[in-house]
This record gives C-alpha cells, sequence and structure tokens, in this order.
C-alpha cells in the first residue's frame, strides 16, 4: 500500500481554490541516553526554532524511498540532504508564522481529515492506526503530522489565496483570449525548474542565477532527465516531486507560463523565462483535450461561521450556534444573525450569503452537511476545517453554460493561475526576511 496521505482542502469562498497536501514531514525526535547525554544535533537555526537531524535525515530517507519508487536518479546525497534542508527550513518558518497569526487546527478538523484518509483507502477510521503500522508509520506521529499540513494549507489559505483579486477586465481578456485560442480549453501536464533569485540579490547574485539557469536549460535541452535535474537544482516547492505541476487546465496555469506553454510541444524545454521570483525552465510532457460542461446542479446557500478561540472551545461555539438556529426556526432573520455573529468576512455583510454554486466549490464536509436539506431548511451544526457553521440552502437550480457561468469559471482560472506565481513569492519574502543559520 502506498503512503496514505492524499485530502483536498478545499476553501469556502464561491471561487476558493483547491488545496492538495503534501507528503507530511516526520515528527521531531530526540534521543536521550542514559545519562542524559543529546544524541541530535541541530541541522538549523530559524528565527527562535531549529530543523533537527532525525528530522532531516527521516525526510531525506523518505524522499529518497519515493523517488527510487519512481525510477527517478537520486542526485547525489549532499545535493538532495541540503534541499530537503531548506524545505524543512521553510516549513518552520511558515509554523512560526502560523501561531504568531493564531492559526490553529482542532482536534475535530484533524479527525475529518483522518476519516477523509481512511475513506480514500477503503477502511474505516479505527481500521487506519493498524494500516499505519504496517507501513512503519506512527498514528501519533501521523496525526500531528497531518495537523501541520493543515495549519500550513489555512496560512496559505489566510495570507496568499484570499489576497488574490481578479478584475472584470482580467475576466474580460481571458474570455476574448480563449475565444481566439481553442488550446486554452486544453489541459497540459507540466513540469517546472525555478531559479530562485531573492529580493534584494546583488548583480553578481543575478549573473550567478541566470548562468546556472542557462546551464540548466542547455542540460534539459540536450536530453538530460528534467526531473533529476528539478531535484538537484530547483527552488520551487515542487522541487522534491521532480518539478511536476501535474495536470492543469489551460486557464488554470500560472499565468506567466500561459504564453510559453502555448509555444511549446510534448517534450519541448523552455529558455528561462524571468519573473520576480527568479527563472523559470518549463518542460511540457503531455497535452489532452478537456470537455466542456454544458450544464450543472447549483444550490443557493447561506452560512453562519463561527470559530473555536482560547475561551471558546468546540462544544461551546457548537452550542452557540444550536442557539442561534433555535432563533431563526422561530422566525428571527437569518441574514441580520449572520450579519452580526458570522466569523466570515467574506459573506457576513451579505448576510451570509454564498450565492449560486456548482459541485465542488465547498469543502466536503460542508458540501455532506447540505446535501440533505430540502429549500429553506437550516442544517444542524456541523464542522470542517474553517470552524463549525449552520447553513441554509435557499434553493436549486440546473445551470446552463451561460455568460454568468462561464465568467465565473474564468475567475477561478485566474486566480488558480495567480495561485503558484503569488505562493513562491510569499515563501521567499519570509525566507529573505527569516535568520537561518545552517549547522555543519
Amino acid at each position: 500500500m502506498q503512503r496514505m496521505l492524499t485530502s483536498a482542502l478545499t476553501g469556502l469562498a464561491v471561487v476558493a481554490a483547491a488545496l492538495t497536501l503534501q507528503q507530511p514531514a516526520h515528527a521531531q525526535t530526540r534521543e536521550l541516553a542514559t545519562k542524559g547525554e543529546l544524541l541530535d544535533r541541530v541541522a538549523a537555526i530559524v528565527n527562535d526554532g531549529v530543523v533537527l537531524n532525525s528530522e532531516l535525515q527521516a525526510q531525506v530517507e523518505v524522499i529518497s524511498e519515493r523517488l527510487r519508487q519512481q525510477k527517478l536518479e537520486l542526485p547525489p546525497q549532499n545535493v538532495l540532504r541540503q534541499q530537503v534542508l531548506e524545505r524543512l527550513v521553510l516549513q518552520e518558518i511558515q509554523m512560526q508564522r502560523a501561531n504568531h497569526a493564531g492559526v490553529k487546527v482542532s482536534d475535530e478538523t484533524v479527525n475529518a481529515a483522518l476519516q477523509d484518509v481512511a475513506k480514500r483507502n477503503g477502511l474505516t477510521l479505527s481500521q487506519l492506526p493498524d494500516a499505519l503500522a504496517k507501513q512503519g508509520e506512527d498514528y501519533t506521529s501521523y496525526r500531528e503530522d497531518l495537523r501541520k499540513e493543515i495549519t500550513l494549507s489555512l496560512l496559505r489559505q489566510r495570507d496568499v489565496l484570499q489576497h488574490i483579486s481578479v478584475t472584470p477586465r482580467e475576466i474580460d481578456q481571458f474570455l476574448e483570449k480563449q475565444a481566439k485560442t481553442p488550446s486554452e480549453r486544453n489541459e497540459y501536464n507540466v513540469s517546472h525548474i525555478l531559479i530562485a533569485v531573492g529580493q534584494e540579490a546583488s548583480l553578481a547574485q543575478l549573473d550567478q542565477a541566470a548562468k546556472r539557469a542557462a546551464d540548466v536549460y542547455q542540460r534539459a535541452k540536450g536530453g538530460e532527465d528534467f526531473a533529476k535535474l528539478a531535484v538537484a537544482y530547483s527552488s520551487s516547492q515542487t522541487a522534491l516531486e521532480g518539478g511536476a505541476l501535474g495536470w492543469r487546465k489551460g486557464g488554470e496555469l500560472p499565468t506567466f507560463l500561459t504564453d510559453v506553454i502555448a509555444r511549446l510541444k510534448p517534450g519541448e524545454v523552455s529558455e528561462p523565462l524571468r519573473t520576480p521570483t527568479g527563472y523559470h525552465i518549463i518542460r511540457l510532457n503531455e497535452v489532452r483535450g478537456a470537455g466542456e460542461k454544458a450544464v450543472e446542479d447549483q444550490v443557493h446557500v447561506r452560512h453562519i461561521l463561527m470559530k473555536t478561540t482560547e475561551l471558546a472551545d468546540d462544544a461551546t461555539v457548537r452550542q452557540k450556534l444550536a442557539a442561534l438556529r433555535e432563533r431563526i426556526l422561530k422566525g428571527e432573520d437569518f441574514a441580520g444573525l449572520a450579519q452580526t455573529s458570522s466569523g466570515d468576512p467574506g459573506s457576513a455583510a451579505e448576510g451570509g450569503d454564498l450565492g449560486w454554486v456548482g459541485p465542488g466549490t465547498f469543502a466536503p464536509e460542508f458540501e455532506q452537511a447540505i446535501a440533505g436539506l430540502k429549500d429553506n431548511e437550516v442544517s444542524e451544526p456541523f464542522h470542517t476545517q474553517f470552524g463549525w457553521h449552520i447553513a441554509q440552502l435557499l434553493g436549486h437550480r440546473r445551470f446552463d453554460n451561460s455568460d454568468e457561468l462561464k465568467r465565473r469559471q474564468a475567475m477561478e482560472a485566474i486566480r488558480a493561475g495567480k495561485a503558484d506565481e503569488e505562493t513562491e513569492l510569499w515563501l521567499r519574502r519570509m525566507r529573505d526576511d527569516a535568520f537561518v543559520e545552517f549547522k555543519s
């Protein structure tokens, strides 16, 4: 059985992007001898935290095994070790930011994610610990690693995705280009190498990065394995996956790649492309046609969201929402209560209204909670990774592929295209601002 962690976290906003969890890191471990001697070492100091050598070694082993299973040639051990260490440093920086920002993941959220992992693997939640043990995984460590990954996803949603704006003019331009370029409706399997450049890089550092990008490009163009080059040289978050971005619809590609991909044939590699994050080298692996959905079943929903705090645990928040539900059932206005009580800044001002949406828009737990509701019915309190909710289903409709739907799809595609580049910029800024000291 392959490693089990495969869980998509989907935001509640109508145009939220899907977030896919990466494979979790092993828990940090310290070993003490009987005389109290510390056997672990510090691999890197990161602000007021550390990355331990045991954590680094564990991750090197996990990633080495994964690369061998994918039949990818491993880079030199020192190169792989440095790549993994840099990833762990970035994870530590993000976790510190999440802690300072108060981004916390409740036990209920972790339980729901574990339930999803078990379901995807044909197991019950009670069977999951034994299944993990057979793969050499400790359930407690796995659970905390999953909590960490959900935390990082929520932090990215908070700091990056929620701040990506799409203007009406951008939507118009996207639709105009889509009408003129049928290939925009295709799906592309793309791999990517980033030779990063710091925002405060000197001319010498810029020149060095440009030369390295040119060298990597020539080697990739000459037939050297692209995935191996990505593992060895890329600074992208996909480096240790061989640079693979996976299948993307044309409009969901990072914005700066659209024109580059259009000029490539499958198997071709682009010349280095300069952006604020550095030099990008792109390989187009495959292209396939994507069918278009002519109609979709939509629902009109509004909700009230409450989040746990240090003063209000899950039981308290659930009780508050149950009390609000009773008030609504007795005739109080849902929209008015949402405006004064909901913790969702995107919908509270609109009385909790999330508008008309199609399948796959909400988190799975949210969609499950509203699936059985009749029109105007109010749900019992339910939990997602974003907090506790009550929702009211206002109506159903079967919606054809009108201009309104096309514009919404265009907005989602543009946001998805911007997300990768904005995330890389966000990570690079945090990395540049952090104090990092590597230990030999």
